[in-house]
This record gives structure tokens, C-alpha cells and sequence, in this order.
């Protein structure tokens, strides 16, 4: 039997989903009238691709198992030697490609210092400086206008000292970062270790509106990870809204992103984090590469059973979580190959998906949730604490009516679509004995008018 996922481990051990979920502290929320409502982006379901273990050059399967196997020797028993070393950056610019011509989506992780082998804003030993530099150019040029960049933490084995950049001399799961060492950990020294991470992404010119969290990072701390994402994101990279993956819910609950600490709406500084939920499991080649990939669970060779359509008949985003050495499958490339089926399938099914980075599902969630928005006879007025492109909303209106947009004293008409399938930013469609209307909302005060 192999091995539980590190994610599904901590979670079991953390007392399972049911009870990390509750964690949640919304904050602030704006009061709002009756009589609207904010839809999806473009009125369709947004889906993204949530990829973890990924960075340059090093397959963290083959460095990270005698890690795990330190710490756990009964439980990782891969033979970790006949795995390869790296996976190429071919393979990255074939994944890359293949996604971009195909509108997908996603987050995809950089671990700053893999297993403790090198850094990727310094060095890796085993590689060359230009191999590296070739290898960070590669996801700054052909992945960052589709996917974010997270860090998954520092190492995603050992736990490091942020005063001396050096792994602590101790080798059990207490200072491993996917199981214990976080336990009691407040706020301020989750945002420490989380800032130690981003910056080296930042030396490397990465951007980052977010972090993910390897394993059961924090699965007893959610508040403080939340805090702590906040912090630091804003700290190192001054995001406006930070985000951040920890959670994967593949049951009857709800994967709505969740926006948490929202305060100072009504003021020049709003904050909010803003938690984001995969809806399947691993369900390609694992973390390490050697699972079976199970296609039909994620969606069927019909379109219309699995996970997937599940979630999107829902209305809620379809974001798929995967391991980057499980895309590659040692070689194989499996993974992708299951992938691109599944994107097939969706596609085939579905003609209401809309491929979202996850800072841009973050950001459009926050501004649903903590937008003010009075409605009056002939008028929607907003006033929004963070901008939103395609912010989309449905309202009562007469037969007649044509809605155009005022911001700032300048009033702009929005162009009629045949239906909520062709909305995009400056049009709107009759809906519902209404109007649906897509826009770029501003920061700020603007209004629908009609």
C-alpha cells in the first residue's frame, strides 16, 4: 500500500477537514441592500489548475523521500535512488505550452530551497548558474502571464533557522515543515518563516501574491496562517490581496473561496486574505510519481460524471490540485497526458468555464463579498475596496432599460450580448426579467446607471 499523501496525512492528523474548516474568521462585511446579485466572473465557473512540489530544475520526489523517510522510516519506503534527479526545463516548456494554447490556468509552486539541496536565487549545486538562471527565466517569461508563483515554505522537508539559513540539527517531525513544527506557533512567527520564503522568490524576481503550504503546514494554527499569509504577503510584496492553499475538499462541502480578516473597508488601507479551496485530491500520478492516475474520478469520458462536473454544475470553482513529479511520472509524463484528457472532457462538456489564476479568483472573491452596494430606483451604487476586472452582477430591471457605467462624473454605455455566455468587461445581456452587466469595477465609488 503506498504511503499516504503528506497533505492527506496531516489533515487525518489534525482531526480531518470537518474541523480545519471552521477555522474561518470572515471579518468585516459591508451591509448591502436586496434586490442584485454579484455573479461569477463573466457568469461562468471559474476553474485553475493547483500545482504543489513544483521548481526549478530539482524533482523534489527523489531529494525529499530520505527526508521523509528520516523522520517516518516505516512509512517512505520509496525506492527514491531510481527516480530521476531533475525534471527538465523541456518538460516545463511542453507543460507550459500545451497550457497556454488550451486557456489553462493556475498557481504553480517554486520551493526556494528544495530539500535543502541550493537556492534558487543563489545556487543549486549539481546544476550550473546558467542552468539555473536559464531554468528562472524559463517560468518568468512562459508561465508567470498564466500561473502564480507560490512558495511551498523553504525547503518542504526540513524545517530552517531564518537567523542562520541552516536546517535545525534536529531530525524528527517536530522540525520537519509538513507535519509538527508549527504547532503553537503564533502569528508574527508563522510570518516570519513565510517572509524568509517569499523574499528569496522576490531575489529571484519572482512575484508572489500568495504562499501554499506543504503538507500539514499549520493544520493546527489556521487563524495564525491566515495572519500570517496577510503579513507577510504584504510585507515582502505589498499584495492586495493576499491568498493562500491549504485546503483540498473533495465532499459535499462547499469550495467557495473563502475571504477571512476583512477589515478597514471604509478606509485608503482595506485588508482581507483570502483562502482558496482545490476541490479534487491528487488524483494523477501522486506525489512521487509512482500512483496510478484515476481519470474517471476526476470526470468521466461522458463530461458529465466525476468530481469536476459536479462542482461545476454547482457554480463554484473547478480547481484541480496535482503534484508537479506526478505530471511528470518519472518520465512518462502520465500525468500530463491524464491532464490534458481531463481538460478535453471539461471542454467537451462544459462551454461555461472560465480559466482564472489563483489571484485572480482571490481577488474577484473579495471584492464579492466586500463591495458595498446600495441599490435605488433607476441606480447600483458601489464602493469597492479593491478593483475587480469582469466583476459581474444581475439586477431587476425594465424591459427597456439599457445600464452604462459612472465613475468618477464620466459615464461610459456598456454593449448589448445575446446572452450571459458572451459577457465580457463593458458589456451586458437580459437576464431573468433583468440585466446582467460585466465591468471593470474600480477601487472605489462608481455606479451602474439605466
Amino acid at each position: 500500500m503506498p504511503p499516504l499523501s503528506r497533505r492527506s496525512f496531516s489533515l487525518a492528523a489534525a482531526g480531518g477537514l470537518a474541523s480545519t474548516l471552521s477555522a474561518q474568521i470572515p471579518g468585516q462585511r459591508p451591509l448591502r441592500a436586496p434586490g442584485f446579485e454579484v455573479l461569477n466572473p463573466r457568469a461562468r465557473v471559474p476553474a485553475s489548475l493547483i500545482i504543489d512540489d513544483s521548481t526549478c530544475l530539482v524533482n523534489l520526489a527523489h531529494f525529499g523521500i530520505p527526508h521523509f523517510a528520516e523522520a517516518f522510516p516505516d512509512r517512505y519506503k520509496q525506492d527514491w535512488r531510481a527516480l530521476p534527479r531533475e525534471i527538465p526545463d523541456s518538460f516545463v516548456r511542453k507543460f507550459g505550452e500545451w497550457c497556454h494554447q488550451h486557456g489553462v490556468k493556475g498557481k504553480y509552486s517554486i520551493v526556494p530551497y528544495p530539500a535543502c539541496t541550493g537556492w534558487v536565487d543563489r545556487d543549486i549545486p549539481g546544476w550550473s548558474k546558467r542552468e539555473l538562471d536559464d531554468s528562472l527565466r524559463l517560468v518568468r517569461d512562459l508561465l508567470l502571464p498564466d500561473w502564480d508563483i507560490h512558495p511551498e515554505m523553504v525547503s518542504h522537508t526540513w524545517v530552517i533557522d531564518t537567523k542562520t539559513g541552516r536546517p535545525y540539527p534536529d531530525r524528527t517531525d517536530l522540525f520537519m515543515e509538513n507535519f509538527r513544527w508549527t504547532d503553537g506557533k503564533s502569528a508574527d512567527q508563522l510570518a516570519d518563516y513565510l517572509s524568509y520564503a517569499l523574499r528569496i522568490l522576490r531575489n529571484a524576481d519572482l512575484p508572489c501574491e500568495g504562499i501554499t503550504t506543504p503538507g500539514g503546514f499549520a493544520a493546527r494554527v489556521l487563524p495564525e496562517l491566515a495572519q500570517a499569509t496577510l503579513q507577510s504577503c504584504r510585507d515582502v510584496f505589498r499584495a492586495e490581496v493576499p491568498h493562500y492553499f491549504r485546503h483540498a475538499v473533495t465532499d459535499h462541502r462547499s469550495v467557495a473561496p473563502r475571504v477571512e480578516y476583512a477589515s478597514g473597508l471604509g478606509s485608503s488601507d482595506p485588508k482581507c486574505v483570502v483562502s482558496i479551496i482545490a476541490c479534487t485530491s491528487d488524483w494523477f500520478g501522486g506525489w512521487d510519481g509512482l500512483d496510478p492516475c484515476q481519470q474517471d474520478k476526476m470526470i468521466t469520458a461522458d463530461s458529465q460524471g466525476g468530481r469536476l462536473p459536479e462542482v461545476i454544475r454547482r457554480g463554484e470553482p473547478a480547481i484541480i490540485y496535482c503534484h508537479w513529479p506526478g505530471i511528470y511520472c518519472n518520465g512518462s509524463e502520465t500525468g500530463f497526458h491524464v491532464f490534458q484528457e481531463t481538460v478535453r472532457r471539461m471542454h467537451a462538456g462544459h462551454n461555461n468555464l472560465h480559466w482564472m489564476k489563483l489571484s485572480e479568483i482571490a481577488r474577484y472573491w473579495a471584492a464579492k463579498e466586500l463591495t458595498k452596494i446600495d441599490a435605488g430606483e433607476r441606480t447600483l451604487s458601489l464602493e469597492a475596496p479593491f478593483a475587480c476586472p469582469q466583476y459581474t452582477v444581475a439586477f431587476p430591471a425594465l424591459a427597456n432599460a439599457v445600464p452604462q457605467l459612472a465613475v468618477r462624473n464620466q459615464v461610459s454605455p456598456l454593449k448589448e450580448v445575446a446572452g450571459l455566455l458572451q459577457l465580457k468587461s463593458g458589456t451586458w445581456a437580459r437576464h431573468a426579467g433583468g440585466i446582467a452587466a460585466c465591468f471593470d469595477l474600480p477601487k472605489g465609488a462608481s455606479a451602474l446607471e439605466w
